[in-house]
């Protein structure tokens, strides 16, 4: 005897069945875009430990035949960048203490500047961060130039502190100028992202615990609680 289906189980069979597909599609969809959009990193890697004959002859995916560390021992110390030829570790060291400091002062003034934007309600506090949140959405390229004369004024502003009270309070340091602008730069994104993360946790602490009980039995709870501190004053 042949088994019966019901159209219930049916119905759920074909919507596991959707949902599988579906599934594998965007997963299918998610790793091929994955593959493509780290190409470049996989052709940069293995470039850098191929010679340049294999470069110049070989396939440009295919893996080094003779790896060799070379092109990084040259990069790092012997490769003529600007002016010097002393590689990019003194650039890479630059760039050091120059993201860090920028990335922790922008962090942690975002995280304060998102916290008023979510607890204060002050007058003007939307186009406040409506600004800010323009700021995200200037292209960097129309930034360069700005930068560029901020860091020369920054410059010419350490001089004339050097010239007139002995010290350039580390406007003179060209990182200090760099860390800077980055700040101010990047504190449009962290007030933005530390914002919304306030907002998103907001219930959970945003004032003190309120009851969960009906307002019927609060009302009466408060009654009650009336009612007894005039009969213990009456007493």
């Amino acid at each position: 005897m042949s088994a019966i289906i019901s159209p219930a189980a049916d119905r759920a069979q074909n919507s596991t069945n959707t949902r599988w597909i579906g599934r594998t599609v965007i997963y299918g969809l998610l790793l091929v875009f994955a593959v493509l959009y780290l190409m470049p990193l996989f052709v940069m890697l293995t470039t850098s430990f191929k010679t340049m004959d294999e470069i110049q002859n070989g396939n440009m995916l295919a893996l080094p035949q003779a790896p060799t560390f070379d092109p990084w021992i040259k990069a790092w110390g012997e490769t003529c960048v600007g002016l010097t030829c002393a590689g990019i570790k003194g650039y890479f060291l630059n760039s050091i203490k120059m993201v860090v400091p920028a990335v922790a002062i922008s962090t942690i003034m975002g995280a304060l500047n998102g916290y008023v934007l979510t607890k204060w309600r002050f007058p003007g506090h939307t186009l406040v961060f409506g600004l800010m949140l323009f700021a995200c959405f200037i292209p960097f390229q129309s930034v360069l130039l700005p930068m560029a004369t901020i860091l020369g004024s920054l410059g010419r502003f350490g001089m004339t502190l050097q010239n007139v009270t002995g010290f350039t309070f580390g406007f003179g340091n060209p990182t200090v100028n760099l860390v800077f602008v980055h700040v101010v730069y990047g504190l449009g994104f962290t007030t933005l992202f530390f914002r919304n993360f306030y907002e998103a946790s907001r219930p959970n602490w945003s004032g003190p615990p309120r009851s969960t009980a009906p307002a019927s039995s609060r009302s009466s709870a408060a009654s009650c609680c009336r009612t007894r501190c005039r009969s213990s004053s009456s007493r």
